[in-house]
């Protein structure tokens, strides 16, 4: 647990930083990184806005420090898709399905925070961030399909990239798990249809 003084009135009492990234995530996750604001994340941890200046720096360092945390915490699951399958058609296709599976998981925060946590942001820093964690993962997809499609690994991970987001987007507005599911799978055979082209 990592605990931070935060200085007013009286005895200083002590933060815990790990609590403030995960109340800041939630919200994140919820309404975007435009939808919350800094009055509201200092009330969410009882804290002042100037003594969450003084923990996180300012709401986009903080936003960082929360895109670290999920990436960290929760994109387990990407990792693991990815290395389990024998070849990189099925790996995908699972890929698909474990992500409609966990943009649904929660009704509280649908989708996935690197893909949706400032798209439609008016804040280039935040949007900056967001593109920085998407191109780690982009470069995650292109290293696994280079390893069967090498020509095709760009175009293929940028692909995978661009289906994640539309499902993402698709839970967020309401689809259920099985409706992403399905376009998982058409996604799926789109992804093999293309990898197995000979021109």
């Amino acid at each position: 647990m990592v605990t931070k003084k935060i200085r007013g009135r009286g005895r200083p009492r002590e933060f815990d930083v790990d609590e403030g990234l995960a109340i800041a995530m939630h919200l994140f996750r919820q309404r975007g990184f435009d939808g919350v604001g800094v009055a509201e994340l200092s009330q969410k941890m009882g804290i002042t806005a100037p003594s969450l200046y003084s923990a996180f720096g300012s709401k986009c360092e903080l936003f960082e420090r929360v895109l670290e945390k999920y990436v960290e915490e929760e994109g387990g699951w990407l990792v693991s898709t990815l290395r389990e399958e024998n070849s990189v058609e099925a790996a995908i296709a699972n890929l698909f399905k474990r992500a409609s599976e966990v943009y649904t998981a929660d009704i509280t925060q649908l989708g996935c925070l690197v893909l949706d946590g400032a798209r439609n942001s008016t804040d280039a820093k935040a949007c900056e961030l967001s593109s920085k964690f998407r191109q780690v993962t982009w470069q995650m997809f292109c290293d696994r399909i280079a390893g069967e499609h090498p020509p095709k690994a760009s175009m293929l991970a940028s692909y995978v990239l661009t289906i994640l987001m539309g499902l993402s987007a698709a839970a967020r507005d309401g689809l259920s798990a099985s409706e992403l599911q399905v376009i998982g799978e058409i996604a799926a055979a789109g992804f093999s249809a293309y990898a197995a082209k000979t021109t």
